[in-house]
């Protein structure tokens, strides 16, 4: 009987290795099986238990083993406030020695002094350049704040001889320090930064490591070094948004010897950094008033002035028209298509609606607008104290620049080109005319002496 079950054993042996042979994938499903039990107990993992990532119910550990993971979380949590604050404390005793050992005080910057004018060396990490250099190209920033920037030696020299008050003012070198009138900076807050730094913010493509930020100046407080060698002729900006343009006329108005600039309210404004970099230090060579209204404009002008506008065309026949004011014929249009650069809709601060005939074939045709005579730029009309009105390219005069021209018996001030050529640049139209204008106030001064005195009465 056990020779029997001997050999039963044998070959149930024998056929249960070959049975794993063949199909390994129920060995293996099974062995797994047998291992989820020994594991866990109280969780059985059946073969399709593995196609599903997600069972819908998952076991919960027990409450020891919550207990044992809370109180683990809890320790490690300690022992990172505990290294955390071992740390904090030995930082803040190694500043303390440093501090202590050096002598210094707890800012961020060190002082430095030279030639009795004290500077600061900017640590790293020092923003002030840069939040400085940011608001101050900001228009909204230069008129609430009072602050405009500035960059260049030649620039922050004229301000300065003009009498502007620095506030602050960033340098790279000391030899670009001591470029600067030093006896001038004595209330401002000098700071020495990096080149790096300068480059960064500055509009120049090759900055000379200097900006400056100062008060916005008051016109009237400045002091003007070329004040003997001006003539009573103002320049009046009607609209004009291109800094370029602007800064080109500033500079050309200071060149003829004006006695001031007027900026009227729709002007980009004179104080921006392509204005100033066009300009050419044109702000403190002579008095420029800003963002002005037209009652203000006439405000700023001699009791007896004669207002004269340019025009940049009479009519669509050019060449006609030259003829005529060649003969002296006097030419009185009553459309807005005569004039050249006249816009037919008024500032944003006396609107009014206008009516006209719409089955006319221009917009403009209907609307009546001041009779101004038209005379060609090399004949004389500057005979009085005088005022230029030059419009924007994009919309051209304003009905207030003719009115107050039509008022003031002015004239349309015409410069002929040849035909088929557009018109010209306003900025170089504008410097045509303060020349010309100039050259005819002064023969005027030099061969009467009772006028001069008589003019200098006037102005204001």
């Amino acid at each position: 009987m056990a020779a029997y079950m001997r050999n039963v054993m044998l070959l149930v042996s024998r056929e249960q290795t070959a049975f794993l042979t063949r199909g390994c994938g129920v060995a293996v499903t099974s062995k797994r099986y047998v291992r989820g039990l020994r594991r866990k107990p109280v969780r059985v993992l059946f073969p399709d238990a593995e196609e599903d990532p997600g069972p819908k119910t998952r076991p919960q550990p027990s409450s020891e083993d919550q207990h044992e993971r809370s109180v683990k979380k809890e320790v490690e949590k300690k022992k990172k406030e505990v290294k955390v604050t071992a740390a904090a404390a030995q930082h803040h005793e190694d500043r303390g020695s440093i501090r202590t050992r050096r002598n210094e005080p707890p800012v961020s910057v060190s002082e430095d002094q030279v030639d009795d004018v004290r500077f600061e060396r900017a640590a790293p990490g020092d923003k002030r350049l840069a939040r400085l250099v940011s608001v101050a190209r900001s228009r909204t920033f230069r008129e609430h704040q009072g602050k405009i920037l500035l960059e260049g030696r030649r620039l922050i020299c004229d301000a300065l001889e003009a009498g502007a008050n620095p506030q602050m003012v960033f340098f790279s070198t000391m030899d670009r320090l001591r470029e600067l009138p030093l006896d001038k900076l004595k209330r401002a807050t000098l700071v020495k930064v990096k080149f790096e730094e300068i480059k960064i913010w500055s509009d120049l493509v090759a900055p000379q490591g200097m900006i400056a930020i100062f008060s916005l100046p008051d016109p009237s407080r400045l002091n003007f070094a070329n004040t003997g060698h001006s003539v009573p002729l103002s320049l009046i900006c009607d609209n004009v948004r291109d800094p370029g343009n602007l800064g080109t006329m500033l500079r050309c108005a200071a060149a003829a010897g004006c006695h001031n600039v007027l900026l009227t309210k729709g002007c980009v404004d004179a104080w921006e950094p392509k204005v100033l970099r066009a300009a050419m230090g044109a702000h403190f060579r002579l008095p420029i008033y800003p963002n002005l209204s037209w009652d203000a404009v006439e405000n700023h002008l001699p009791k007896r002035v004669t207002v004269q506008v340019a025009d940049s065309g009479c009519g669509p026949d050019r060449s006609r028209e030259t003829e005529d004011l060649e003969a002296n014929v006097s030419h009185k249009p009553s459309k807005a298509g005569d004039y050249g650069w006249v816009s037919t809709r008024r500032s944003h601060s006396d609107m009014r609606l206008e009516e006209y005939d719409t089955d006319s074939d221009s917009e403009d045709e209907g609307l009546s607008l001041p009779r101004v005579d038209a005379k060609l730029y090399h004949e004389s009309w500057a005979q009085s104290p005088t005022a230029l009105v030059i419009g924007g390219e994009t919309n051209g005069l304003s009905l207030e620049a003719l009115e107050l021209a039509e008022k003031t018996g002015g004239q349309r001030l015409f410069i002929p080109i040849v035909p088929d050529v557009d018109s010209l640049n306003s900025a170089m139209a504008a410097s045509i005319l303060l020349f010309e204008g100039r050259k005819q106030l002064l023969k005027l001064i030099q061969s009467g002496r009772k006028w001069k005195t008589k003019a200098e009465g006037q102005l204001p």
